[in-house]
């Protein structure tokens, strides 16, 4: 991109400065600029751009954007514009020669299931025989290379990067989470949606948007701008989904397990290894368990039919597709060993999630099984939702084990006297802060009598303390303590 072409591109209020010539890679943090790159100014939540435009003019920047009059400090350019925020995706996929434009790109958004609906077509679209990239909260997937995702929806920089490396690759299709705070943000702002999926709204979240009116208009920035050759997929089973679709100009595709909507889906059957579905007559199997999956399931085959496939062609594959990490992942192996705990993790991190999976291993336990549920709450988020997770945790768990979640910079044992306000005087649960101690009690003191729910990290490997990540799986974690405990068995039959 040219100067000239910036100029045009952004439409400044001001311009001082020259031309700088050849310009770099356009820059959201000042520390990462090197000489003659382009410094954007974004007022964030947390911190201000404007406050580092010294710094990034120190390190070479040759152009500075700016919503605010700044004055020169070097030879740099300096363009003023109406909206710094606005102005950021399209200019990130300017930079990137707009791949945006040459993938099919599909947006999940919604509180509960955006990982598990975008993994499973990603999956669909494989068997398919396409080559479909993914973008989420557990990670990103591009070609044959999986990276690590530091956030549910990247910056709009890295976003365009990602986009330039799949659309180099080969890749045709992108199957993208979209996350509240990026609709809010802007960060997907310009990008085109073949499809945008809506899987439910419940408490999350709310130290961000501080109300549901709030959290529920951000999703919907999705659909208010999806153009009319688009498609919308909603769950119409959710209080939310009519408000989603309101102002949408996309045509709209509404399911329900309840009789609403055009698209009408059942459970013909459950078990603990599979779900036997129906929608609109067709009948098919997945590998997932549990109702939410269910609802998982059918919105994946509706996104597919969007694109264009038989239906009954994508009901054939999805017995093949089995979500995400992380998501209700059986820790044992494909055997039991004698008197072993059923062991599941799960991310389940809010209320509605919680009760999710709580319902369903409440409904899978045998009889004489009880149901152990470990869980805690994270650190410096929405602190009311800890009672209500105990709330829930007390209907559905015969035994409950508080313990640690990401504590991030706050008091383990603060967070964990919120979570006790919610349990009834006469419950009998155990409170122990060490989530190791916690999944180790769990399993070494729990036979086959027992279902074991892991709930809040899931896919996480890591565990954040006062700002420090260090390593911590739950399912690492518990595959170890069933080891020792197998290994103690072994020695208490010896003996």
């Amino acid at each position: 991109m040219t100067f000239k072409e910036l100029i045009s591109f952004c439409k400044p209020i001001s311009i001082q400065g020259d031309d700088p010539g050849t310009m770099g890679k356009l820059r959201l943090d000042s520390r990462k600029v090197e000489k003659g790159d382009l410094f954007i100014a974004i007022k964030g939540t947390q911190t201000d751009g404007h406050r580092y435009i010294g710094q990034a003019v120190k390190q070479g920047a040759s152009v500075i954007i700016s919503e605010e009059k700044v004055s020169q400090l070097n030879s740099e350019a300096i363009l003023q514009v109406k909206s710094t925020r606005d102005l950021l995706s399209p200019l990130a996929q300017k930079f990137a020669g707009d791949p945006a434009k040459e993938l099919t790109i599909i947006g999940i958004t919604g509180t509960n299931g955006k990982t598990t609906v975008a993994t499973l077509v990603w999956q669909l679209l494989k068997e398919l025989n396409q080559n479909p990239a993914l973008l989420g909260t557990v990670h990103k997937v591009i070609g044959d290379r999986v990276y690590d995702s530091r956030l549910t929806t990247a910056d709009p920089t890295e976003l365009a990067t990602d986009m330039r490396q799949m659309v180099d690759e080969g890749c045709n299709f992108l199957v993208m989470e979209v996350s509240s705070h990026a609709l809010h943000q802007k960060r997907v702002a310009g990008i085109d949606f073949e499809v945008a999926a809506f899987t439910n709204l419940s408490l999350d979240h709310l130290d961000y948007h501080k109300s549901m009116d709030e959290y529920a208009d951000a999703k919907k920035i999705l659909f208010d701008e999806l153009p009319k050759s688009s498609w919308a997929i909603i769950n119409g089973d959710d209080p939310y989904a009519q408000h989603m679709v309101a102002d949408t100009k996309a045509k709209v595709i509404e399911f329900s397990f309840k009789g609403l909507g055009q698209v009408q889906a059942s459970i013909i059957k459950m078990t603990a290894e599979q779900t036997v579905l129906s929608v609109n007559g067709t009948k098919f199997f997945s590998p997932l368990v549990g109702k939410f999956n269910a609802y998982n399931v059918v919105q994946a085959l509706l996104i597919g039919t969007s694109l264009g496939y038989d239906g009954k062609l994508v009901a054939d594959q999805l017995p093949s597709c089995r979500g995400a990490e992380g998501r209700l992942e059986k820790v044992n192996p494909n055997y039991l060993s004698a008197n072993e705990p059923l062991v599941f993790v799960d991310y389940a991190h809010t209320p509605d999630a919680l009760e999710n999976v709580a319902s369903t291993l409440s409904e899978l336990k045998t009889k004489g099984q009880k149901l152990l549920i470990v869980f805690g709450c994270g650190g410096d988020r929405d602190t009311s939702k800890r009672p209500k997770m105990a709330e829930i945790a007390e209907t559905y768990g015969d035994k409950i084990l508080v313990t640690s979640d990401n504590p991030r910079t706050e008091d383990p044992l603060k967070i964990i006297k919120d979570i006790e306000s919610g349990f009834s005087k006469s419950l009998t649960y155990q409170s122990i802060p060490s989530r190791r101690e916690a999944i180790e009690t769990a399993v070494l003191n729990h036979g086959s009598d027992t279902i074991i729910l892991i709930a809040g990290k899931g896919h996480e490997t890591y565990q954040e303390i006062n700002g420090i990540r260090d390593h911590f799986d739950d399912r690492e974690e518990a595959r170890r303590a069933l080891i020792s405990r197998k290994k103690n068995a072994n020695r208490l039959e010896v003996n």
